[in-house]
């Protein structure tokens, strides 16, 4: 099975969630640092959608000026393209496979679509 992790080394939730990818027998790992490599604003609202959250859901909170920005009450492209642009705003980790996305806090999450 092939899993992509739209990863921050920094964090620990997502150092621990890739450990249990890498960890899983069966599982080929893709790491995307999103910081460097942003997924683009269509691509974070299919994520969003295959993990039955919303834009919002998938905002990062702390350490970032998203409350001031009126984010959090902003509707689902204005969120997603501040995403794209700015990549700090998004919640990590991201976790992709064929049985679907989860925005992986807790990283016990990742467990649902292995």
């Amino acid at each position: 099975m092939k899993a992509t992790i739209w990863h921050n080394p920094k964090c620990g939730t997502s150092r621990k969630t890739l450990a249990i990818l890498e960890e899983t027998p069966g599982v080929d790992v893709e790491v995307v640092e999103y910081l460097k490599t942003p997924p683009s604003a269509e691509k974070l609202g299919q994520l969003y959608k295959d993990a039955g959250i919303t834009p919002q859901q998938g905002l990062r909170m702390r350490g970032t000026d998203a409350t001031e920005r009126g984010l959090p009450e902003a509707d689902d492209a204005t969120v997603l393209a501040a995403m794209a642009a700015e990549p700090i705003l998004i919640e990590r980790p991201l976790v992709e496979t064929d049985k679907g996305a989860r925005l992986c806090r807790p990283m016990e999450k990742v467990h649902e679509i292995l």
